[in-house]
């Protein structure tokens, strides 16, 4: 991972500025997020709206991590420390998501073979991801641009982090609404399935430090 230490001339400044805010913007939303969506989740009985949610809350983890490191540079701090604590908390996060795939994994599995209870309607849950799809995908698009121009791999990895979000809100939304239309509650663990690749992608990518990829 390569960061930029040099003095920060005025267009650097605004792009330092400009990923402080989305990144500000992501923390209030995810944890938001997370909230409506655990009880919602925890309501319907839905492994895959829990999922999704969790991972709002792993992700304002990322967010505040590469927040910090944005506002060092634009204050000129040059902490020699900066990195090595990035790198920790990236191995942290990574190693999160990855017990949440082997939950998700758990969990459906048991409910697909009969062994838990049928997952229920949320209406709340269908909302929350729908407007997840509309917000995610510019956030990352915005956020992706903004490290470009800063050349900073942090918030690169962040920023796809980000992009994923949004196709976990798609999976999630299509489990949640074919069980509300259509009464198929095999839908949701399938659905929560479907996401674990993208989870354990992005936990082994953060876990292993690569986020040049």
């Amino acid at each position: 991972m390569t960061e930029n230490t040099e003095p920060a001339t005025a267009d650097r400044r605004r792009a330092l500025r400009r990923g402080m805010w989305l990144n500000g913007i992501l923390i209030v939303w995810n944890i938001a997020e997370g909230i409506i969506g655990v009880i919602a989740g925890l309501l319907a009985g839905s492994v895959a709206l829990l999922g999704f949610s969790i991972d709002s809350g792993i992700e304002v983890l990322s967010a505040v991590i590469v927040w910090w490191r944005l506002r060092a540079e634009l204050h000129g701090t040059t902490d020699d420390g900066a990195a090595e604590l990035e790198e920790r908390a990236e191995r942290i996060a990574g190693g999160l998501l990855l017990l949440l795939a082997a939950y998700l994994v758990i969990d459906a599995g048991r409910r697909l073979l009969g062994a838990g209870p049928e997952a229920g309607e949320s209406p709340v849950g269908i909302a929350l991801t729908a407007v997840s799809l509309v917000v995610m995908p510019v956030l990352g698009w915005m956020k992706l641009r903004t490290s470009q121009e800063l050349g900073s791999g942090a918030l690169r990895a962040d920023a796809f982090e980000t992009i994923t979000c949004a196709w976990l809100s798609l999976t999630t939304l299509i489990g949640l609404s074919l069980n509300a239309t259509l009464g198929w509650s095999g839908a949701d663990p399938v659905a929560a399935l479907i996401i674990v690749p993208l989870i354990v992608r992005e936990g082994l990518e953060a876990f292993g430090g690569d986020d040049d990829d």
